[in-house]
């Protein structure tokens, strides 16, 4: 099972929980969950008019063997408006645009998508379970 949260916070929010969503999923081969703006394929919608964020921006995928990965994908646009940060614990990267990388199984952290115009964030915490 992944279990995502997801908070959208702007520069005068900062700190605060209100508005987060939920969503999980069991780890079977091909379950997925995806971030972005257009809900129709998103189960973690941003606000429409945070263009820094892609219609699908991020994409949890469950591989073949149960195991989870995080994917950034590659919008319609050559350079992306935002980054993208990855914590698990004290390990901490960048995430570069297109790049996929595994989730550690019985683990917790957390993806951050970083405007880079304004101090808005959309944060989605993970929780994947052994």
């Amino acid at each position: 099972m992944l279990e995502l949260t997801m908070a959208s916070v702007s520069g005068e929010d900062a700190g605060a929980t209100a508005g987060m969503t939920m969503a999980d999923a069991p780890s079977e081969p091909g379950a997925a969950l995806r971030v972005g703006r257009d809900a129709s394929v998103c189960r973690l919608v941003t606000p429409d008019d945070w263009l820094f964020v892609s219609r699908v921006h991020l994409e949890f995928l469950c591989g073949p063997d149960g195991g989870w990965q995080l994917a950034w994908l590659r919008g319609s646009q050559a350079d992306p408006s935002s980054a993208v940060r990855v914590t698990v614990g004290v390990y901490d990267q960048p995430l570069a645009y297109g790049e996929v990388v595994a989730l550690p199984r019985g683990a917790a952290g957390e993806v951050v998508i970083q405007d880079r115009t304004a101090p808005r964030s959309v944060n989605v915490g993970f929780f994947h379970e052994e």
